[in-house]
């Protein structure tokens, strides 16, 4: 029988442990509370709202759901004893007693131990007084400037100090307000390599893990400060075989009989190890007195090897993160039968198998400011990207809003790649992040960085001998000789086998010039094309980002060269893009002086390659277009029409086309002929150059703007002066439909349109008002272009100080005209793209959950019951849920001291399963006001009773009493006060002679069970919506429909004309 296990924590690590779990076949289902967006309705894994720091709830939670295994990945909730509540309540538990989580989270707890059983450790001393502490590491003869806090709250306040001064002032910081505890411990900095060892223990047999080494500096190059973790990778190539089993052995394996000999429980460890010099390893006791039970579970302590020996630096009582992110993929095993193994003492018969010849590098994302404070809310685009490249993304600080992936944490993603060596591991790991985006996001390029140095002794970056390359460089220059270099640039010198290219500046006609030069790559647009196998558009694409580039100084190109690199060198592809480069340079009037091209052996796939550009140009010291400061306000832009997209917009178009059901191979959407969507975005940047160059220098233009890796709005941002605003009329130039087609498919907004993409703008001219149309008609002779609006004084509204009027306008003007015929017919006949989620609140009786849920199912359905939440446990409808495949929730009012706690919980797990609509279905709960105003219109009831409700009694009696002849439901929105005004639907029942309470009320059951689909659809639809005021709105279409109900109703009224006849 397949067991559910509940992970608690919400970190990475916690993710990769119920990723890891939910691979089992022993394994139902993972809970992870509160666990993440990543954990979120994940496969067989969610997340659970419990209250993990309330542990008598937490063992609730557990027998409501047949929990059979926990695993606690919070430090703090293993020093609180949460391990040992469970288990006294008869839960099975993987984690350590609190007494023996003291090691990891009492430093002078785990010091004095160390101490005692005469273990080699930085020297150390504790204290209560900040003056004594001060005055202790002013005087000491070792560099004592490393200051912890005590205490589990404090666990990861470390202050790692650059002087003994520093090291005083962190004292004095941290025991001033006593934030992070009552003592501080003052440690020798000890110099040296970290690196983290694991092992499995039942208590008596040991089975280690490969070693991992993680990277707590924030900054490449170990710079910054110090973090909870900025990587990691595994294993080590730097730790000899012989060194391992000398750790198993005499560290591990001593460790562990120490504990039995001392009678600790102890569940989970991981070992930190610094590596330099080993003259011989230190064997030492262990700790933990508690019910003389064995130690079982994982072990984490922290060794540095100094030239002096080894020295412990810390312990830990659960997998490190990011450690755990890069182990746990290598395990070849069962983890839930290793687990079950290591509780049972059977850790012997099963020994963990690791993957052989494999490497996992983690790369961890942080939110900028981190480890100080940081922004939260930024939401997190890119992931099914990295997905696609096969990564293993692992969520640590994100939840969801509005069904969006955001930041809600300090450390928010860890990238993982596995590979067979760990250069290939780091490459793949870094494009995953390259492919994640968030603002600000902070990460560090250099994870494994030792471990490559040393492989780099003997592997190295490969390139293939220049007399065996399958296109030499001899060749190349050749073919540009004979097709570019020749008559097309004075100046130009190359000779055939030459190690340089070179350029005679005098000989290119200038007197007194000034040098420009810039180098681009393509971003996405690159990947698209490898994609498509499209290679033909890409050099040009690259020569025109570059000449356009240098353009915004009145530069013109004189030669061009470029980098690519491969991990398998494909004679094909290289000319294809080597063809398209020179015929490039060709149009620009620039010289193609030659390329590098280097074979990197696994750092790319197969089919994968880079490529960069770099031009130099030259302009004239008088004509250089320094006009930052030289736009005011009267002056007019000219726009000039772009050839498609660029730049930034790439990351949104994968995304886009990741959520459609086009592909790169699908027609284009609009007047496109018989061009794919990938044609259309692999459309090559227009060359400005050749057209606008005698523009540019005539003095008429005062700054030029190529729009290319940033949107509309700041490319113009770019070339206006801080004292100025703009205003552009977007019903003044031509959108292409693919920008039209954008804005649908991605239901992005006008001013994401804007930030994002040209939107139709290749190029912007600032000029004065009277030469306007002058200098337009010049540009119009080469180039389609439009007058599109003026330099104005600044806005003081905020936000971007360009204003990009009747963009919605244009764009709906310049969709495709197939979209527009079928615009009116998608919405009234089609269902929604993107169905509503809904939420179904139950208490277990006289529900209409199984008319939602034939609902929902309906091809015509707008709405999809993603979650049912339960205030009961072992009720009969959550089964139902489960049947149909929807995740359920219990959430026991009992468990919660107050009625705002308990909505407070159901609000989490609402919005962590992205929830727009909630429908009490029997829910038998009273909700508090706050939670009432913030889902204001989003709330769906069905009464027994037409409205107004009956608020006291039992509304089948009272119409049966009364002699009523119609009674019904009414379904409604629902508010702090009820109101006939918000009524979304009702269905009438007439009321007869012989009925009975039962009778009655089962017609007035199965009436709801009509209504209440109705009303959900009218309201997913967007037919049906409550008003600011507390009344119900009706769009005109849906109006038919309502008074066509309302005409059925009167004349069932009407058969009985007796007032007060309806209830």
């Amino acid at each position: 029988m397949a067991d559910r296990v509940l992970v608690i924590g919400g970190g990475g690590r916690e993710h990769a442990l119920a990723w890891k779990l939910a691979q089992s076949p022993h394994v139902k289902h993972v809970f992870v509370a509160p666990g993440n967006a990543g954990t979120a309705d994940n496969g067989k894994i969610s997340n659970s709202a419990v209250l993990v720091s309330n542990h008598t709830i937490v063992t609730q939670f557990c027998k409501d759901h047949n929990i059979g295994l926990v695993l606690v990945g919070q430090e703090a909730l293993l020093a609180a004893g949460i391990v040992d509540d469970l288990r006294a309540a008869g839960v099975r538990c993987f984690g350590p007693s609190a007494k023996a989580a003291q090691l990891a989270s009492n430093t002078s707890f785990a010091k004095a131990f160390l101490d005692r059983h005469g273990i080699p450790t930085a020297r150390w001393k504790a204290f209560t007084n900040p003056q004594e502490a001060c005055r202790f590491i002013i005087s000491t003869d070792f560099p004592a400037r490393v200051v912890r806090a005590r205490g589990p709250a404090a666990r990861k306040e470390v202050t790692i100090a650059a002087s003994k001064e520093e090291a005083c002032r962190a004292v004095q910081e941290i025991m001033q307000d006593r934030m992070f505890g009552e003592m501080v411990v003052i440690e020798e900095l000890l110099q040296g390599e970290e690196l983290s060892c694991l092992c499995f223990t039942d208590g008596v047999t040991v089975a280690s893990m490969p070693p991992a080494q993680a990277h707590k500096r924030l900054l490449d190059g170990d710079q910054g400060p110090n973090t909870g973790g900025m990587g990691a990778y595994c294993p080590v190539p730097q730790v000899p075989e012989v060194l391992l089993e000398k750790i198993n052995d005499a560290i591990l394996q001593h460790v562990v009989d120490s504990m039995r000999q001392e009678g600790t429980a102890y569940v989970v460890a991981v070992v930190n190890f610094g590596l330099l010099f080993l003259p011989e390893i230190q064997s030492f006791t262990s700790i933990f007195m508690h019910n003389n039970s064995a130690l079982n579970g994982v072990l984490q302590t922290g060794l540095m090897l100094t030239k002096d020996g080894v020295k412990i630096l810390n312990f830990k009582c659960q997998f490190g993160d990011p450690q755990c992110q890069v182990i746990l993929p290598l395990l070849k095993n069962d983890f839930y039968e290793v687990i079950q193994a290591t509780i049972d003492g059977k850790l012997c018969s099963f020994m963990p198998a690791w993957s052989e010849n494999s490497t996992a590098v983690c790369v961890v994302m942080a939110s900028p400011g981190y480890p100080g404070d940081y922004d939260k809310g930024m939401e997190v685009t890119g992931l099914l990207q990295a997905k696609e490249l096969g990564l293993e993304v692992f969520h640590a600080g994100t939840t969801l809003k509005d069904g969006r992936v955001v930041t809600s944490g300090g450390r928010v993603l860890s990238i993982t790649a596995v590979k067979e060596d760990l250069m290939k591991a780091l490459g793949e790991a870094n494009r995953g992040v390259a492919a994640i985006r968030f603002k600000g996001a902070t990460y560090r390029k250099d994870i494994g960085h030792r471990g490559i140095r040393l492989l780099k002794q003997s592997l190295g970056l490969i390139y293939k001998e220049r007399h065996v390359e399958a296109v030499t460089s001899d060749v190349l220059f050749h073919q540009l000789e004979t097709s570019v270099v020749s008559g097309k640039r004075s100046g130009i010198h190359s000779e055939v086998g030459g190690f340089a290219g070179f350029f005679d500046l005098k000989a290119s006609g200038y007197d007194d010039p000034i040098l420009v030069s810039q180098t681009k790559g393509l971003g996405p647009k690159l990947q698209i094309a490898q994609v498509c196998k499209r290679h033909d558009t890409i050099g040009q694409d690259l020569v025109a980002v570059c000449a356009n580039a240098i353009l915004a100084q009145g530069a013109e190109p004189l030669f061009f060269l470029n980098y690519f690199a491969c991990g398998k060198l494909d004679v094909e592809v290289t000319e294809t893009i080597k063809e398209g480069i020179a015929e490039a340079c060709r149009n620009a009037g620039c010289a193609f002086l030659g390329r590098e091209m280097a074979e990197v052996i696994g750092m790319y796939s197969s089919g994968e390659y880079d490529l960069a550009g770099f031009v130099v140009g030259a302009v004239e010291r008088g004509q250089m277009l320094l006009g930052l400061q030289r736009a005011d306000e009267e002056d007019v832009l000219i726009g000039l029409a772009s050839s498609g997209i660029h730049g930034r917009g790439f990351s949104i178009i994968r995304k886009i086309l990741l959520m459609s059901s086009l592909h790169y191979s699908s027609p284009a959407p609009g007047s496109c002929g018989d061009k794919t969507l990938g044609d259309i975005l692999l459309t090559p940047a227009k060359m400005y150059s050749p057209s606008l160059l005698p523009v540019l220098r005539s003095g008429h233009v005062k700054a030029f703007a190529f729009i290319a890796e940033e949107g509309l709005l700041e490319g113009i941002s770019r070339i206006l002066p801080e004292h100025v605003s703009a205003v552009l009329d977007a019903l003044r130039w031509k959108i292409p439909e693919i920008f039209c087609w954008l804005y649908k498919e991605g239901n992005l907004s006008e001013e994401e349109m804007a930030q994002t993409f040209n939107c139709g703008i290749g190029a912007v001219l600032v000029v004065q008002k009277d030469l306007a149309q002058h200098v337009l008609k010049d540009v119009q002779r080469h180039e389609e272009a439009w007058l599109i609006g003026k330099v104005v004084a600044p806005c003081h509204t905020g936000g971007s100080h360009i204003k990009v009027e009747n963009l919605l306008e244009a764009l709906q003007l310049s969709s495709p005209q197939l979209l527009l015929n079928n615009a009116v017919v998608e919405s009234q006949h089609q269902p929604r793209k993107n169905k509503v989620k809904v939420a179904v609140l139950i208490s277990g009786t006289g529900t209409n959950l199984a008319a939602l849920i034939s609902y929902a199912k309906e091809p015509g359905s707008c709405a999809q019951v993603v979650l049912v939440i339960s205030n009961k446990s072992g009720v009969e409808e959550l089964r139902n849920a489960a049947r149909a495949g929807i995740p359920t929730r219990v959430i026991d009012h009992k468990l919660y001291g107050s009625r705002s706690e308990f909505d407070s919980t159901i609000d989490r797990v609402l919005e962590e399963f992205a929830v727009e609509l909630i429908c009490l279905s029997g829910f038998m709960r009273i909700l508090s006001s706050p939670f009432l105003r913030k889902w204001k219109g989003k709330i769906l009831n069905a009464s027994p009773s037409l409205f107004p409700p009956v608020k006291a009694g039992n509304a089948h009696q009272q119409a049966l009493q009364s002699g009523f002849k119609v009674t019904g439901c009414t379904v409604h929105f629902v508010l702090e006060e009820s109101s006939p005004k918000a009524v979304i639907h009702q269905e009438p029942v007439s009321v007869k002679a012989d009925d009975t309470e039962e009778t009655l009320s089962e017609r007035v059951k199965e009436a709801e069970c009509r209504a209440f689909p109705i009303a959900l659809q009218l309201v997913a639809s967007g037919a049906v919506q409550l008003g600011a005021d507390g009344k119900t709105y009706w769009k005109q279409e849906s109006q038919s429909l309502c008074l066509q109900k309302e005409m059925c109703m009167s004349s069932l009224v009407a058969l009985e004309p007796e007032e007060n006849n309806v209830v």
